[in-house]
């Protein structure tokens, strides 16, 4: 897994490497520089054009004092960078100085633009690519007046945007937008990722991003890690091939509970993402009424007729892991299954949709339950939280820790970059995934390929190993076809095994 750090983190990482290690903040500034030069040398834009201009805009900081480094070596390189400052050379302080300086004495014409956006928009009008050295991780205010324009111009710009460690504007631990920001197509962050680039916004606002090493250790365990991310290899590992032996009952049993009239959809899209995860037999549970209408649509899956707590009580014996949730309503019938379930089954039970907003207003209640696997969207954690959804999706890190602190589970927070936590665990963020999944049922899908996992893993690594395939096989999908929409939910499930193979075959070559 890689780390990802958040704001204060990465200060300590930087003071760690100079006062432990010996390598002076000069040094690291240098080779952040270096590393975004060359990522900037390998933009179609300028590595295809033997006359691209490069504008860079610098802010008073150390990320500033990147972005002078950017332009000094890029004119080393033979590349036109004209360089433009958004602050008066002489608050410049500390390495940011002298790297101004450096570019100076490298023959560089640095053009302050003293509150006047004229200037950047002319130089913009010509250039290939602008650098966005404006602000860094340290940036905690709104940006406005004067600045919000300068943001305004690179935004307005028609050229390649690049930003330096985060795009300006975007606070650097919860992805959220201070007033305005940069709208980058590339993101060259240093030395590790960083939380606000792990979150929808901040993601979108950053673009494709690429990690710079600043250091030849980059081990930041000694100074703190606030999440990881997960990569391919974390989830093969998890999911060894399976021996030859393995039969249907020994491949795991789900309980999928679920359904109601109108919404019987969602229950045989949860039932089937268990199948295509892997579950060896998989029953749907549900109100008479609704079982009826399911028995007419169902092939590989069995149903079960939930007429009395008895009932429940008899399927949940039979299952090693249970599903309760999708598309059950919200009625007194639903809440008694769902509490059946969450309350009465001693395996792993992963709530969804439904089954979570009946928790609202007594989430902590959960914690009397083991093995509890919740996957809200931000609206439905909002409800579990008692706050709004905007709430949620402005500090996701800190909306799901509240929500592990409150319930005692495993809690998945879906959207771009779904977060993982549970108790006593850095959270795990997931980064497959795009706008194909923006489609109805997707969620239900996911909840049965978590449970299907759940039947070989503990909680947590079923939950972000689902989350990767779930999001893997809608890449995939979106690949083959060169499609950002028009994906079916029932199609994420069929895509999986392929998706997994697909996995596999990269890993072995």
């Amino acid at each position: 897994m890689l780390p990802v750090l958040s704001a204060q983190q990465m200060r300590a990482f930087d003071r760690h490497a100079t006062e432990v290690h010996g390598v002076p903040s000069l040094e690291l500034m240098e080779n952040a520089g270096r590393g975004a030069t060359e990522g900037i040398q390998r933009l179609p834009v300028v590595s295809q054009s033997k006359s691209a201009i490069v504008v860079v805009l610098a802010g008073g900081g150390n990320n500033g004092g990147d972005g002078f480094v950017v332009a000094r070596r890029l004119l080393g390189a033979g590349i036109k960078a004209k360089t433009l400052l958004a602050v008066p050379a002489e608050k410049l302080t500390g390495d940011a100085l002298t790297n101004y300086r450096a570019l100076v004495d490298a023959g560089a014409k640095v053009t302050e633009l003293n509150e006047d956006v004229a200037p950047l928009a002319a130089a913009l009008a010509s250039a290939n690519v602008v650098v966005d050295a404006l602000f860094g991780t340290g940036l905690t205010r709104e940006v406005s007046g004067f600045f919000a324009q300068v943001v305004g111009a690179i935004d307005a710009a028609e050229c390649c945007k690049v930003s330096l460690d985060m795009p300006s504007g975007i606070e650097a631990d919860t992805g959220r937008v201070l007033g305005v920001a940069v709208q980058a197509d590339h993101t060259f962050t240093f030395a590790h990722h960083k939380l606000g680039l792990c979150t929808p916004v901040g993601s979108a606002h950053a673009g494709r991003v690429e990690v710079c090493p600043i250091l030849e250790s980059q081990d930041p365990s000694a100074t703190g890690v606030s999440a990881s991310l997960v990569e391919r290899a974390d989830v093969l590992r998890l999911l060894p091939v399976r021996g030859s032996t393995v039969h249907k009952s020994s491949a795991g049993r789900v309980l999928v509970v679920a359904g109601s009239p109108g919404k019987l959809g969602a229950a045989l899209l949860s039932a089937h993402g268990a199948q295509r995860g892997g579950a060896g037999l998989v029953t749907i549970a549900t109100a008479p009424a609704a079982a009826d209408a399911l028995d007419m649509r169902v092939l590989e899956a069995m149903t079960a007729r939930l007429d009395s707590d008895d009932a429940l009580k008899g399927a949940l014996q039979r299952c090693d892991v249970a599903v309760v949730g999708p598309g059950l309503g919200l009625d007194a019938a639903a809440r008694r299954f769902v509490d059946g379930v969450v309350f009465g089954h001693e395996g792993p039970k992963v709530v969804d949709a439904d089954g979570i907003s009946h928790f609202a207003g007594r989430a902590e209640e959960l914690r009397k339950a083991k093995g509890v696997v919740l996957t809200p969207h931000a609206g439905e954690l909002g409800r579990l939280l008692g706050v709004p959804y905007q709430q949620v999706e402005e500090d996701r890190f800190g909306a799901v820790a509240r929500a592990v602190a409150l319930t005692g589970a495993v809690v998945l927070l879906k959207g771009r970059f779904s977060i993982v936590a549970a108790p006593g665990a850095l959270p795990v963020v997931n980064p497959t995934g795009g706008p194909v999944l923006a489609t109805g049922g997707s969620g239900d899908v996911l909840s049965g390929i978590i449970a299907a996992l759940c039947c070989e893993l503990p909680t947590r690594e079923a939950a972000y190993a689902g989350a990767y395939l779930h999001g893997a096989a809608a890449d995939a999908w979106a690949k083959s076809r060169g499609a950002d929409r028009g994906l079916l939910a029932h199609e994420i499930a069929d895509a999986l095994p392929q998706a997994l193979g697909e996995l596999r075959s990269v890993a072995f070559d």
